[in-house]
């Protein structure tokens, strides 16, 4: 006599909670970050040495050829460079966070810690969403410190109430598609000094882009790259909110850009944690 297959729903104890268990792998995120605060000073200071280096040793001589690229029509000079560059500097904030995150991701592998939680009753989905949102809370906490700097050495937005929520959800889209690359990117280095290099490209794209000169000024190859490629649209748009400015087509395109690459991230991410062998 065959028995009766189980078709009601699995006992408690066997039930998996994603919402439960990302919540536990957020809180191990933050901890972590509270335990190692040199990762997020460090994390925060190389946006801060650009940002200095860019408004006061080359803001002067930058400055003075934006003529009509400087946001609301300013004349050019050192004041006018901070507002158009400290949109860059925040991105690069961003990315300097990423690669924190592709660095922290290949600790744990190499630690062994993601070959444990495998092997734990939680859902998987947990162990990558707790560093995704973990991340993302240390690069918005990084990009209120490094904008304050921005302030104090002349960055002089026009945005009112709407145009700084706008730009907070914008920033935290971008970061979120990002994080996700990082994710993927922390998987498939295979080591802590990897990790560090390989999102690299990320922090210097902006220096290729608009970023800290127009990109009318650059020589036709250069000019071509810097106008499609994603961090272009990106800090147009951004520059364009925090400064009251309209961002046109930009803004379509950046987010555009953001969710391929959150798309693009999370399934490479997802198949990596799949298949990576228990270390």
């Amino acid at each position: 006599m065959s028995t009766p297959a189980l078709t009601g729903p699995a006992p408690a104890a066997l039930r998996l909670h994603p919402l439960r268990d990302s919540a536990t792998m957020l809180r191990r995120s933050l901890r972590r970050m509270l335990r190692y605060p040199s990762m997020t000073v460090t994390l925060v200071a190389m946006p801060v040495v650009f940002l200095l280096l860019f408004v006061y040793v080359f803001g002067g001589t930058l400055g003075a050829g934006l003529g009509g690229a400087v946001p609301g029509g300013a004349a050019g000079g050192r004041a006018a460079y901070a507002n158009y560059v400290a949109p860059a500097i925040i991105l690069m904030t961003v990315t300097a966070a990423v690669q924190g995150t592709a660095i922290t991701i290949a600790m744990d592998l190499t630690e062994g810690i993601i070959a444990r939680f495998r092997t734990m009753h939680i859902a998987r989905v947990s162990v990558l969403t707790g560093h995704v949102l973990g991340s993302m809370i240390q690069a918005m906490l990084s990009v209120v410190v490094v904008t304050a700097v921005a302030v104090l050495v002349g960055f002089r937005p026009a945005a009112g109430p709407g145009g700084w929520l706008a730009a907070a959800g914008f920033l935290a889209a971008v970061t979120f598609a990002l994080v996700w690359l990082a994710v993927a990117l922390g998987q498939v280095s295979g080591s802590v000094e990897t990790a560090s290099n390989l999102p690299m490209p990320l922090v210097l794209l902006p220096f290729l882009g608009s970023g800290f000169v127009p990109t009318d000024s650059m020589p036709a190859g250069l000019r071509w790259f810097a106008e499609y490629q994603p961090f272009t649209p990106i800090i147009e748009t951004l520059r364009g909110l925090l400064m009251d400015e309209p961002v046109g087509n930009d803004a379509w395109l950046a987010l555009a850009w953001c969710a391929a690459i959150a798309l693009g991230g999370y399934l490479w991410s997802r198949r990596l944690f799949n298949r990576e062998p228990a270390r």
